[in-house]
């Protein structure tokens, strides 16, 4: 059974540097999550950096304590003991991310989507991040609404639940009701949390220091400055609602795709109010054991909704996490949360396009030549260990597109070894590429942790090549292949 984080915050240790728990004492307050919703997004680069500095602290000392404790025990007592660290230093992560929020909170997230880079203890800790973070507290997110919308929410709605039913890294959201009978759901952005996300990446840059000596630099820069850009773009809800409206255009009834209708005249920046929709997420989903016609089913409009949105609408669906997408009991596929959307546009399409040519035919010499155009590889000697184990990772991240007949998404050493090659990659340092490179392996490592757990096993290749006939892209010479 899931636990919520309520339950594991029970769990957690005395901590003497928490602000809330400082406050909790002085006041006499039993529970401090009762102060916890109180208080705002903490601020301040140098005041984050401290937080996080003294997480890391504390998750040394509990490992270097295991260890020293090791000493002492048998095999079987130590692996108890390991298995209780873990869990332990687990609750402490998620306990400091759902407090900082953020940039942080997203790492959080997207380490969630990869369950076999981690310990198990924290994936279940941290998958709480997607829906559990501490919510504002009524009275700030009254005043928020009231400053945004012009009037508070119990008189702008017919009904307005005060009580969020979904909070997350940039913000929170309540069930209400339009004063003209439609079911809306309102997205309120944290306070401040704009400015922790521009703190929080200063502060990777000062960890990145050493790195200005690689010879990748500039390439790297590039990369965390667009993904920076990108995060930047998440706190913008006027964008976003602008994005969710072209996405929107793209399906009809008969796709089985469902985008939510924004109501402009309750939006801002940061406060975004749309249509709401009747679903589950993946988990609850995965509970009722569902037949694997049906999983599949949905597998087919999960993967359809990205090509579409990439061919047709020339946009990159990048926050691809369990989160975003709702399983409907009429068998539609609910899409939710469009900040994170790349445009594929000018010279990036092309250059796309010719990605997409080389890496879907699954022979390796297209495939080497679109790495070392997308990569800047001009001496195959002088980069060998690196092409090599970018080869064998695109070919793990296309395999999928260009397998004639089924593929099956939920083999775990398959799964695994992804994950393998990609840590491998980090190992050499090799930082080369193009700044949307960031935004494309969250995409397809979500993509693939999505179906994973979803234990998909469909064929893509069809898919894909409808969407790509859909746009007027002729590519003959290949679309033999997909109709064998």
């Amino acid at each position: 059974m899931a636990l919520t984080v309520a339950q594991l915050m029970d769990a957690l240790p005395e901590s003497e540097d928490r602000e809330i728990e400082e406050l909790a004492v002085a006041d006499r307050v039993a529970d401090p999550r009762s102060l916890a919703s109180m208080w705002p997004v903490p601020v301040g680069r140098f005041h984050r950096l401290r937080l996080l500095g003294t997480l890391q602290a504390k998750i040394g000392a509990a490992y270097l304590f295991h260890w020293v404790r090791g000493w002492f025990r048998n095999a079987e007592e130590n692996k108890r003991l390991l298995a209780e660290t873990h869990w332990k230093t687990a609750l402490r992560v998620l306990d400091s991310m759902t407090y900082l929020r953020g940039a942080v909170m997203k790492l959080g997230q997207m380490l969630a989507t990869l369950p076999n880079v981690a310990p198990k203890e924290f994936i279940e800790a941290l998958d709480c991040l997607y829906f559990q973070a501490p919510p504002m507290h009524w009275s700030l997110l009254r005043e928020l609404v009231h400053n945004e919308l012009g009037d508070d929410p119990e008189n702008i709605f017919a009904s307005f639940d005060k009580q969020a039913f979904a909070a997350a890294s940039l913000g929170q959201v309540h069930r209400a009701r339009l004063k003209t009978g439609e079911d809306v759901v309102v997205k309120i952005q944290y306070p401040g949390i704009a400015r922790t996300i521009r703190e929080d990446m200063r502060n990777l840059a000062l960890f990145m220091l050493p790195s200005r000596l690689n010879r990748d630099w500039d390439c790297l820069k590039d990369q965390v400055d667009d993904l920076c850009l990108r995060m930047e773009y998440e706190t913008d809800y006027e964008r976003e609602a602008s994005t969710q409206e072209a996405v929107r255009k793209l399906f009809s009834e008969d796709d089985g795709i469902v985008v939510p209708r924004v109501f402009r005249e309750y939006s801002t920046s940061r406060v975004l109010t749309m249509e709401r929709l009747d679903g589950v997420h993946l988990d609850e989903f995965m509970a009722t054991n569902p037949s694997d016609d049906v999983r599949n089913e949905f597998a087919r409009k999960l993967l359809r909704s990205g090509y579409r949105m990439s061919y047709t609408g020339r946009l990159m669906y990048a926050d691809l996490h369990p989160g975003n997408f709702l399983f409907m009991p009429d068998g539609r596929l609910g899409l939710l949360d469009f900040g994170m959307v790349v445009p594929i546009e000018g010279e990036f399409w092309e250059l796309m396009r010719r990605m997409d040519r080389g890496f879907s035919t699954g022979v390796q010499a297209d495939r080497i030549n679109g790495i070392k155009e997308w990569s800047w590889i001009t001496d195959e000697r002088q980069d060998a260990e690196p092409l090599r184990l970018l080869d064998q990772f695109t070919d793990w991240t296309w395999r999928s597109r260009s397998t004639i007949g089924e593929y099956d998404f939920c083999d775990e050493a398959e799964f695994r070894r992804g994950i393998d090659l990609f840590l491998a990659l980090l190992r050499t340092r090799f930082a080369r590429g193009r700044s949307q490179t960031l935004s494309i392996s969250r995409l397809n490592f979500g993509l693939a942790s999505f179906l994973y757990r979803l234990k998909a096993k469909v064929a893509v290749l069809p898919i894909a090549e409808q969407e790509v006939r859909a746009t007027g892209w002729d590519r003959s010479e290949y679309a033999l292949r997909c109709d064998a």
